[in-house]
């Protein structure tokens, strides 16, 4: 058999994708690189096409409720979002799947890189010869952790005017959608530090400082601590606002009631709650629970089940910096 004619028979035999079965996942921006991971995984499994679309949570949230955009699956990086925003004109339950924590990235090339700690980034960051980067408030929760963050550190720390001093160095033009559109600025130089998750930092091989327990909004012990800071931000259709209140960190996503492709949706979320998928979320940087939790209504009530699964990462309630170091 001629050579041309043996791969035409054997292009044929191949399995063509599904064009009628396209997987539209829209997520958080620090969520991109590991839902790319666990599609790409489903979309061979599964021989189906995928289409990811990554943004704040926030816009992601509102590519629903303001322009009428319905994903199959909408994972986001603040489970706060569906009850304020989602549920329940577009999502009846979400599932709690990981967690995180605030952090500030930086690079070899920084500014003041070798003196960065735990006990002194306070002071580096509202030093006049740094660029500091930050994620806008109004579209992405690390924007808003952000300031509070800011808020629990002046509080921590009984320094009086110090989010202020810390927001008049993070300045307008370093102000991006998200926190992943920073990443680019600071490896070039153009950013001395941005404010970042944990994940987002271990996933891009950046060095972060932790901040400490207190303010970077990761452990359920200090929820009422963090439950001090507040910040406000434009609401859904028909409210001025919705305030976020300090809670420790939790990602989340659900199938909406609309979902295009529904039997698909639910099978890409049970493998994202898989060993396996929950494998390949790790790989990538995220902290996944062992065990999720599905939320319903407008009230959320998984904290609990959260604070459970937390393990060995809990930390006791401390109302002081923790010095952690520099990683």
């Amino acid at each position: 058999m001629p050579f041309f004619l043996l791969v035409l028979l054997l292009l044929g035999c191949a399995a063509p994708r599904d064009a009628e079965r396209t997987l539209t996942v829209f997520n958080a921006g620090s969520l991109a690189r590991p839902m790319r991971a666990a599609l790409d995984t489903f979309a061979r499994r599964e021989n189906v096409t995928v289409s990811q679309e990554s943004a704040g949570s926030l816009e992601t949230a509102r590519k629903l409720t303001e322009l009428g955009k319905i994903p199959d699956l909408i994972a986001l990086a603040d489970a706060e979002v569906f009850p304020r925003y989602l549920v329940p004109q577009f999502v009846g339950s979400y599932t709690l799947f990981a967690r995180n924590r605030m952090v500030v990235a930086y690079t070899d090339r920084s500014q003041h890189a070798e003196e960065v700690r735990t006990d002194n980034w306070t002071e580096i960051l509202t030093r006049a010869d740094v660029e500091v980067g930050r994620s806008d408030p109004e579209l992405d929760p690390n924007g808003y952790r952000t300031l509070m963050v800011w808020q629990l550190a002046e509080r921590a720390l009984a320094q009086p005017g110090l989010a202020q001093r810390l927001e008049a160095q993070a300045v307008a033009r370093n102000v991006r959608p998200k926190e992943a559109d920073l990443v680019g600025l600071l490896q070039a130089g153009e950013l001395d530090y941005i404010w970042s998750y944990e994940s987002m930092a271990k996933a891009t091989g950046l060095r972060y400082v932790l901040l400490g327990d207190s303010v970077d909004l990761s452990q359920p012990a200090l929820a009422s601590f963090y439950a001090n800071a507040s910040v406000s931000v434009r609401g859904p259709a028909g409210e001025s606002s919705v305030t976020f209140t300090g809670e420790p960190i939790v990602y989340a996503f659900a199938v909406p009631t609309n979902a295009p492709q529904p039997e698909l949706a639910r099978k890409f979320a049970d493998f994202l709650v898989s060993t396996e998928g929950k494998a390949i979320l790790r790989r990538e940087g995220l902290d996944v629970m062992e065990l999720p939790s599905v939320e319903t209504g407008t009230a959320r009530s998984g904290m609990l089940a959260w604070t459970a699964t937390r393990g060995a990462r809990s930390g006791t309630a401390r109302a002081a910096l923790v010095a952690n170091g520099a990683r």
